[in-house]
């Protein structure tokens, strides 16, 4: 199975998510499929704090991936700032 899900980078205290489609069973920040966007939780103002393809977010959804809860949680909050 295929999941999207994030997966951490930057340092300590200062956090940095890649949005990533990965097997189900590879480790959190292991190998990945593909790189849909990023999560930066620490962005100030001014800076993108969430970036989201969504051309292939909605192709691997359409072939099955399942998306984790903070990952939907993350492309609703993508979609109402795109609308608004």
């Amino acid at each position: 199975m295929v999941v999207i899900r994030l997966s951490r980078g930057g340092s300590k205290g200062r956090p940095f998510f890649n949005i990533v489609v990965a097997p189900k069973r590879e480790r959190r920040d292991g190998r990945f499929i593909e790189r849909l966007g990023f999560y930066n939780p620490t962005a100030v103002e001014g800076e993108e704090g969430l970036r989201i393809a969504q051309d292939r977010l909605t192709y691997w959804k359409s072939v099955g991936a399942q998306a984790s809860p903070t990952v939907e949680r993350l492309i609703k909050q993508a979609a109402a700032k795109v609308a608004a």
